[in-house]
Parts: structure tokens; sequence; C-alpha cells
């Protein structure tokens, strides 16, 4: 017995050279001015969507409105506040080093999923929950049905990003390999095919084909993060960068103002065109040009622990943050109902003045949520599935996890899509539900199998 188990822990121990070689392959590599930026941008969005938040009072009682919908001076603006392109890029750069660190250290396509599955797919379950749960309890207690409606849908607004990011990210391994394979071609197929659709939508009328492009879309921005992580843009010089982006914002002048294009950034993120693809360009070389003194001043103002703390949290921060805005939102009616706090009509100047407030009540509101709903981000600790395996093993559980994990993906996808097309109503919020968690349980499914397949390995060691 102790002869088998000393040979088989020579045989799966790997040699010292090739130890330190997947040691140092599966350290993630970090950049304090990719993090830092996420976290700006992340700021950026609850700004902007807390901006957008219009309460008030009208002839046929409560309003809750988008008050910068419509508005015409606010096409330019939109420029400015459309980060999502460098939202894409960021997490592009991200997922192209957790993949290659992972895949250096023998994992497969699935374990990455798995992986990807549980930060992005458990905190959205915490959400579903309670939301749904508050909404109800609203629509017992006699609050007008078409508010209770008004609220799930803006709540709901922001889930269209995770449903995207779970897809996109269960495709890194896949498009990462097309990265490596056809580092020109990859990108030019993905605008081809962005193009096309946004020609066939415009031919046609038929304004679902657009959303083809939230996939494709965001695959070809996610192209110009990997572009970022591979050190492509580490060559140009400050001012080759600057031209890039200056030459990206008047291709992105001659689509919109002289082209079929609509200048509000945000109208052509419904459905994506390929003007966000431009965004994303002249954002991307933007970001290039300002990286070292971004990452200077992280080291500089020692932010990297709050950076860290901040971003452990970030999706959870995401998916709250309207939810939080929403339920100000109804404490300011109540408010108004029970002492007559004071309700500017949106956009007037009482109410730009009162802005501020606003801005501050609601960040100090959304803290304490991401504290207590933080936890649910963070996977629980489980072992990844790592070192050689046999051949005839690895393909058997290849062929096993890749369709789970598939279908796992499929599930998390449709389940965001659920609340996020039909809302948070009782059924659908079952059915959302339900489908998440089976996501979830696929990626305990997978790591199972996994272990299974060693398990066997080494039991035909055994024998042996």
């Amino acid at each position: 017995m102790t002869d088998t188990i000393e040979r088989r822990a020579a045989a799966s121990a790997p040699p010292a050279a090739s130890a330190a070689r997947i040691a140092r392959g599966t350290r993630v590599a970090r950049d304090p001015s990719v993090d830092a930026i996420r976290i700006v941008l992340l700021v950026a969005v609850f700004l902007l969507h807390a901006m957008m938040c219009g309460v008030s009072v009208g002839a046929a009682g409560p309003v809750l409105e988008n008050a910068l919908e419509g508005q015409a001076w606010f096409g330019p603006v939109s420029w400015v506040v459309q980060i999502m392109p460098l939202f894409f890029i960021a997490g592009g750069f991200s997922s192209f080093h957790h993949w290659r660190s992972m895949r250096a250290g023998g994992a497969t396509p699935a374990d990455y999923v798995r992986s990807r599955l549980e930060r992005l797919v458990r905190p959205a379950v915490a959400l579903v929950v309670v939301v749904s749960a508050a909404l109800a309890g609203l629509a017992i207690a006699g609050l007008p049905a078409d508010l209770v409606a008004t609220a799930g849908y803006r709540i709901g607004q922001p889930l269209w990003f995770l449903g995207v990011y779970v897809a996109i990210s269960a495709l890194v391994p896949t498009m990462l390999r097309a990265h490596e394979r056809a580092r020109i071609l990859t990108p030019l197929a993905l605008l081809a095919a962005v193009v096309a659709v946004d020609i066939v939508r415009m031919a046609t009328g038929v304004e679902a084909i657009g959303f083809a492009n939230l996939l494709l879309v965001w695959l070809l921005v996610q192209q110009l993060g990997f572009r970022l992580a591979d050190g492509t843009l580490d060559g140009f010089a400050p001012g080759t960068l600057l031209t890039v982006a200056g030459g990206a914002l008047a291709a992105l002048v001659a689509l919109t103002v002289a082209g079929p294009y609509p200048v509000d950034m945000l109208v052509n993120l419904n459905p994506p065109t390929v003007c966000l693809v431009v965004l994303g360009v002249a954002q991307l070389a933007l970001f290039q040009v300002a990286r070292p003194r971004i990452a200077a001043w992280v080291e500089r103002a020692d932010a990297s622990r709050l950076i860290s703390s901040v971003g452990e949290r970030a999706m959870t921060v995401y998916l709250w943050h309207l939810p939080v805005l929403v339920a100000l939102a109804g404490l300011s009616l109540v408010a108004n109902a029970a002492i007559g706090l004071p309700l500017p009509e949106p956009l007037s100047l009482e109410w730009w003045a009162t802005r501020p407030l606003w801005l501050g009540v609601a960040a100090a509101a959304v803290v304490p949520v991401a504290l207590v709903f933080g936890p649910f981000e963070r996977p629980r600790a489980r072992r990844q599935v790592v070192g050689r395996r046999e051949a005839s093993g690895r393909a058997a559980e290849s062929s096993v996890t890749s369709w789970t994990a598939a279908v796992d993906t499929l599930c998390g996808v449709a389940g965001v899509a659920v609340v996020l097309v039909v809302g948070f109503a009782p059924l659908p919020a079952a059915v959302a539900l339900v489908l998440l968690i089976v996501a979830l349980a696929g990626s305990g499914r997978i790591t199972a199998a996994a272990l299974r397949t060693r398990t066997r390995a080494r039991a035909r060691v055994d024998v042996a």
C-alpha cells in the first residue's frame, strides 16, 4: 500500500521546472490601471442612472420616469457617458489573463465557464428573490399596479449587461483561441457580421434583427480587450494613439451626423450598433495613453486596497444600485404625501439644485446594500481542476462537462432574460429563479465530474 501511494504521488507531482512553470502560468496578471478604470466606469454607470431617475407627482398621480430620455442636448453628452465599450474592453483584458492562467494550470474550458457562472449568477439569484418578493409585497399593500410594473421595469433594465456578459464570458476560451490563431481575420469577420446586421435591420425595418448584435458587437469589443491584454498596443506612441482616437471619433461623426445612425449613444445601445465598436476604439486608444498615469496614481495614492474591495463587489453594486434608486424614489413619494417633501419637476432649476443631495443620499444607500449582498458574489471555495489527466479520462470528462457548461450557460442567460423581458412578477420570477439555480447546480456537476474522472484515473494506477 505504501509503495502504491508513493508511486501515485511521484506520478502526479510535476518536475521542479514544470511546477515552477505552472506556478507562473496560474498567477493571474493584475493591472492597476485596468482595475482602477473598472471602478471609475462603475461609478459612472451609477451616476448616470441616478441622474436619469425622475420622480414627481403629476395630475394622474405619482410619476417615475427617465428624466434624460428624449432630450436633444443629451446626444453629444452621451458620447462621454456611454462607457459600456470600455467596460467590455476591461472585461476582455481580465478574461484573457484569467483563462490563460487557468489553462496553463491544466483547467478545461468547462472549468473556466463554471468559475464565471458562479461569480456572475450567484448575485443575480439574490436579486431576483428579494426584488420579486418586495414588489409582490407592494402590490399586496395596494400600490397601483402600473407603478409596481414601472418599478420592476426600471430595476430590470441593467440586467441586459449581466445576460450578455454571461454569454460572452462562456465564449472566452473559444474567442481567445480564435484570437491566437487568426488575429486579423477574427475581428474583421466579427465587424463584417455587425455591419451586416445593421444593414439588414435598417433595410427591413425589423428592429428585432438588430438584437443579434447583442452578441456580435460585444464579442468584437471583447477582442479589443484581448489586444490590450496581449501587449499589442504597448508599442504605439501616444501621438499615434491620439490620432487613432481622433480618427475613430471622426468616423463616429460621419456615421451619426451625416450617416443613418442616431447621435445618442444610449439609443445606439438598444439594439447595439457598429457605432459602439467605433466608440470603443476611441476609448481604448485614449485609455492606453492614460494607463501609465492611472497606474502611477494608484500607487501614489495607495488605492489598491480600496480598488480591490470595490472590485470584489462590482457585480453586486451594478445589480443593486437601481433597486436602491427606485426604493429611494418610492420613499420620496411617501415623504411627499406624508410631510410634503417637495418633488421638483425633472430638469427644472429646482431639480438640478437638488441633484447633489440626491446623489449623496443614493451613494450612501448603495454602500450598506453592497456590503450585505456582496458575499453572494464570492463563490464557495472549490478545488480547481489542475494537473495532467490521462488522455481517455480527459476526453470523457470533456464530452460531459462541455455540454453541461453549454446548457448551464443557456440557463443562466435565459434566467436573466426572463426577468429582463417579462419582469419580476411572481410567475416569471419563479421561472427565472429555477433557471438560475439550474445554472449554478450545473457548476457543481462539472466539479463532481472532474473529481470522478481523477478518482477513476487514480484507481487504475492502484490496479496497475
